[in-house]
C-alpha cells in the first residue's frame, strides 16, 4: 500500500468516527456535571474551555488561573482526561474500581506555564462480550454512571454497547411473527447474553422475563445519552446469523445450519448470509436499533465466534464476509464493521492466512475495523501483515471468566503499544484497548496500561509503580516501593496462560495437583510474595486508604490460595501412605484455610457473594423473578451450566461466601469419605463422591435462601495481621 492510500484510509475512518464532530464540541453542563460528580466540594474550582483537535485526534490542556485550574478539551472526555491527569499527577490521587483517594490538597497546586497532552490514537477501545455478564450483569444505572465517568478520565472513546439488545432483538422477531412463547427458547438469562449474542448457546438461564428487556432498554439509553454526552461513539450490534430454532419451523425453505459450541449444551442455528433473509434480519435489526438507540456507525458483529465456519473455501468465506457486511450497510450505509479477532488465535488451525485474508479482503479498508483482542499476550497482527492493510486496534484481554487471581502483563503493556504504533509492519494501527472478560480485579494493571493513551513512548513499569503507589496509599513509603517491585517480578511478570494462578480450594476435589479449567501453576516464587505480605503488614502500621485496604487483602488472598495446593498436597500424600495423623492434620488445616480465606475477603465490598446474589435479586420485581436472577448468578460462578457442564470453575470467584458456603462443603464431602475409607479400609469410591457432588452442587446453584451477607464486616488489617502471625511460618516451611 502507498502512503498515500495509507493517509487516505485514515482520513475516511476520521470522517466516519467523527461526523459532524470534527470540530471541538464540548458539553458544557455535562462536563460541570460530570466534575460534580467526582469532586462535589471542590467543583467551583475548576473551569471549563474548548480547543480543538489536533490532526483529527483527542487533545486536552491544564493551566492554572489564579486560585482555579482550567482544563481544556476539544469533547467530553477531554475534559474528563485533564481533571483525571491533574488529580493523579498535581494532587496525587486515585480513582480505581477498587479504591479510590481523594485526599487533596486544601489549596489545589498550581500548573507551571500550560500543560499540553493529545493523543496518537484514533480509538481508545473498551470491553469485551464477555465483561457485560462476568462482572456487569446486575448493573444499574448508578453503577454505570461512575463506569462511564471511569472511562471518560481515562480516554476510552469507543466503548462496546450492548445493554438491551434483547428488547430490540424482541421486537424484530415479534414483526416477524413469532410470539413470545416460541422466543422463550431463544433469549438466555441475564447472566449468559454474551455467549447468546455470540451464537453460542441458546435459552439457558431463561425463560427471560419481559420486564428485564423493557427496563434494560430503558438502561442502554441512558447508558448511550451519558457516553455520547462524553464524545464517545459506542459500538452498538449487528446481526450474526444466529437466529430462534423455531426459525427453522417458521421459515423451512431458509437456509438454517445447526453448529454446537462443544460446552455442553444443545445445538444452536444459524442462518446462512447466503439466505436472502440474512440481509432483511440484519437491516431490520440495524433499523430499529437506530430507531431507539441512534447510531455512531459502528458495528460489532462475529458470525464464528467460537465456531468453525461449514468449509475453509476462500471463495465462501469471501462471499459470507460480502453479506454479512451488507446486512449492515442496507439499513446504514455508513456502517463500519468492527469485528474481534479472538477466532483468529482462538480457531487458528482453520483460520490460515488464506481464510483471514478472504474474509477481510471483502471488506472495504474505511468501513472495516479489526480487534486484536489478545495482543498483550497472542497478537494475531504480526502474523497476517497487520490484518492485511485493514485498520486494526491493540488490545489487552488479560483476563478469563471474571477471575480475580493477581495476574498481568506489565511491562507489556507498558511498553508494547507504542513499539507496535512505531513498528512500520503494524501499517493500519489506528488505537488501542481494553477487553478484558471481567473487571474490577488488578487495578493497577489497568491504570498503566491507560497510561498509553496520552503517549506514543514506552512507560518506564518500575518508576511508574512508585508514583502509583504514592497516589493510591496517600504518600509514598519504601515498603510500598519494594512491594511494588517485587509484585511487577512476580504476579505481574505474567506468562502466556489464560489468566493468573487460580487456587485448589475452588476446584471439585481431588487428589490431583490440578483439575480441569482450574489454574494452579505458580509460575513465580511464594517466598517472595509472603515477603511483599510482610511489607503490607509493617506499611499498614502508618498508611489508611481505600486502595491499601483492598490490596492488603488482595495480596493476603493470593498468598493464601496459592498456600492450599501444597496443603492440599500433604493431604494426599498422607492419606495415600495411609498416615491417619498427618491426614487428619493436613485435613483440618485445609478447611481451616478456607475459613480463614472467609473472614479476611468478608472486610471488603468487592470480594463479596452476597453483594453479586443482592444485586441480581434487585432487578427483579417478583419473587419468581428474582429466583431466576439468583440462579443465574449462582450458576455462571460455579457450573456455568447443568450439573454436568464442562464449563465448571471457568468463572470461579475466590469470594466470601462462595468459599464458606460452595467450595468447602464440597471438601467436606471429600473428606467425610476418605474419613470412612480410613475405618473401613475399603478404597474411596470417587464415582460415587463425583455424582454425590453433583447432585450436591446442583441442589446449591437452585437456592434461593440468600443467606450471605451483601455489606463488609471486620477490620481488613487485623485480620490480615493475625493470618501473617499464623501461616508465615508454615508457609516458608513448604516453599
Amino acid at each position: 500500500m502507498t502512503i498515500t492510500g495509507k493517509y487516505l484510509i485514515l482520513i475516511l475512518l476520521l470522517c466516519a468516527f467523527a461526523g459532524s464532530d470534527a470540530i471541538a464540541q464540548v458539553d458544557q453542563a455535562a462536563s460541570a456535571a460530570f466534575i460534580a460528580r467526582v469532586l462535589p466540594d471542590r467543583k467551583n474550582e475548576f473551569l471549563i474551555e474548548e480547543i480543538p483537535q489536533e490532526n483529527g485526534r483527542d487533545v486536552f490542556e491544564i493551566e492554572s488561573r489564579g486560585t482555579q485550574i482550567v482544563l481544556r478539551g476539544n469533547n467530553g472526555l477531554s475534559i474528563a482526561s485533564a481533571l483525571n491527569y491533574y488529580l493523579k499527577y498535581y494532587c496525587f490521587c486515585d480513582i480505581t474500581w477498587n479504591g479510590t483517594n481523594l485526599n487533596m490538597p486544601e489549596v489545589l497546586p498550581r500548573v507551571t506555564g500550560k500543560l499540553h497532552k493529545n493523543t496518537p490514537y484514533n480509538y481508545r477501545y473498551y470491553l469485551n462480550y464477555c465483561t457485560f455478564n462476568y462482572t456487569m450483569a446486575w448493573w444499574d444505572w448508578e453503577r454505570w454512571q461512575k463506569e462511564i465517568d471511569w472511562m471518560a478520565m481515562n480516554g476510552i472513546n469507543m466503548p462496546l454497547a450492548i445493554t438491551g439488545d434483547e428488547a430490540i432483538w424482541r421486537d424484530v422477531y415479534r414483526e416477524m411473527g413469532f410470539t413470545d412463547k416460541e422466543l422463550e427458547g431463544f433469549f438466555s438469562g441475564p447472566a449468559y447474553f454474551s455467549w447468546l449474542w455470540m451464537g453460542n448457546i441458546d435459552a439457558w438461564g431463561g425463560p427471560l422475563p419481559q420486564h428485564w428487556m423493557d427496563t434494560h432498554k430503558e438502561l442502554q439509553k441512558k447508558i448511550l445519552a451519558r457516553e455520547r454526552s462524553f464524545g464517545m461513539k459506542p459500538v452498538l450490534s449487528a446481526f450474526t446469523g444466529h437466529v430462534p430454532s423455531a426459525f427453522k419451523d417458521k421459515y423451512p425453505a431458509a437456509k438454517v445450519k445447526r453448529t454446537n459450541w462443544d460446552a455442553g449444551f444443545p445445538d444452536v442455528f444459524i442462518l446462512d448470509p447466503d439466505d436472502a433473509l440474512f440481509e432483511e434480519i440484519g437491516k431490520k435489526y440495524i433499523a430499529l436499533q437506530t430507531k431507539e438507540f441512534g447510531t455512531d456507525h459502528l458495528y460489532s458483529s462475529d458470525t464464528f465466534n467460537e465456531n468453525i465456519p461449514p468449509t475453509n473455501d476462500s471463495t465462501y468465506l469471501s462471499d459470507m464476509s460480502k453479506k454479512v457486511f451488507r446486512s449492515m450497510t442496507a439499513a446504514d450505509p455508513e456502517a463500519v464493521w468492527v469485528m474481534q479477532g479472538w477466532m483468529f488465535h482462538y480457531n487458528n488451525k482453520f483460520w490460515q492466512p488464506q481464510q483471514i485474508k478472504a474474509l477481510l479482503n471483502a471488506i472495504p479498508n474505511d468501513q472495516m475495523i479489526i480487534l486484536d483482542l489478545y495482543s498483550d499476550a497472542h497478537p494475531i497482527w504480526n502474523r497476517t501483515e497487520a490484518y492485511y492493510g485493514k485498520p486494526w486496534i491493540w488490545n489487552m484481554l488479560q483476563n478469563f471468566g471474571g477471575n480475580i487471581s493477581m495476574f498481568g502483563r506489565m511491562r507489556h503493556v507498558a511498553a508494547d503499544p507504542a513499539i507496535a504504533l512505531h513498528d512500520p509492519e503494524s501499517k493500519q494501527m489506528v488505537g488501542i484497548g481494553v477487553a478484558p472478560e471481567g473487571t474490577e480485579q488488578n487495578p493497577a494493571l489497568f491504570e498503566l496500561m491507560l497510561e498509553n493513551v496520552w503517549k506514543d513512548t514506552p512507560t518506564d513499569a518500575d518508576e511508574w509503580l512508585k508514583g502509583y503507589a504514592r497516589r493510591r496509599y496517600g504518600k509514598a513509603t519504601p515498603q510500598m516501593d519494594e512491594a511494588w517491585n517485587i509484585l511487577l517480578n512476580t504476579v505481574y511478570s505474567g506468562g502466556l496462560t489464560e489468566g493468573g494462578n487460580e487456587s485448589i480450594i475452588v476446584a471439585r476435589p481431588t487428589f490431583e495437583k490440578k483439575i480441569d479449567r482450574v489454574l494452579t501453576h505458580i509460575p513465580y516464587g511464594q517466598q517472595k510474595l509472603v515477603k511483599t505480605w510482610g511489607l503490607f503488614i509493617e506499611a499498614g502500621r502508618e498508611l489508611k486508604s481505600d486502595g491499601f485496604e483492598y490490596d492488603l487483602v488482595d495480596v493476603t488472598r493470593q498468598v493464601l490460595a496459592n498456600y492450599a495446593s501444597p496443603l492440599q498436597q500433604q493431604m494426599a500424600r498422607s492419606f495415600k501412605d495411609e498416615n491417619q495423623v498427618a491426614y487428619k492434620q493436613y485435613s483440618a488445616e485445609f478447611l481451616a484455610l478456607m475459613d480463614d480465606m472467609d473472614e479476611l475477603l468478608q472486610t471488603r465490598q468487592h470480594f463479596l457473594l452476597g453483594k453479586w446474589i443482592t444485586e441480581a435479586r434487585a432487578n427483579g420485581i417478583t419473587e419468581k423473578e428474582k429466583n431466576l436472577y439468583e440462579f443465574n448468578a449462582r450458576d455462571l460462578v460455579t457450573l456455568w451450566g447443568d450439573k454436568e457442564s464442562g464449563l465448571r470453575e471457568y468463572s470461579n470467584r475466590q469470594w466470601a461466601g462462595l468459599i464458606s458456603g460452595y467450595y468447602k462443603p464440597r471438601w467436606q464431602m471429600f473428606f467425610h469419605m476418605l474419613d470412612e475409607s480410613l475405618k473401613t479400609g475399603k478404597s474411596p469410591d470417587l464415582k460415587t463422591f463425583d455424582s454425590a457432588v453433583k447432585n450436591w452442587e446442583w441442589k446449591w446453584v437452585n437456592k434461593h435462601d440468600n443467606t450471605y451477607s451483601s455489606q463488609p464486616r471486620g477490620n481488613a488489617y487485623e485480620v490480615a495481621t493475625r493470618l501473617y502471625k499464623k501461616y508465615y511460618q508454615k508457609i516458608i516451611k513448604t516453599t
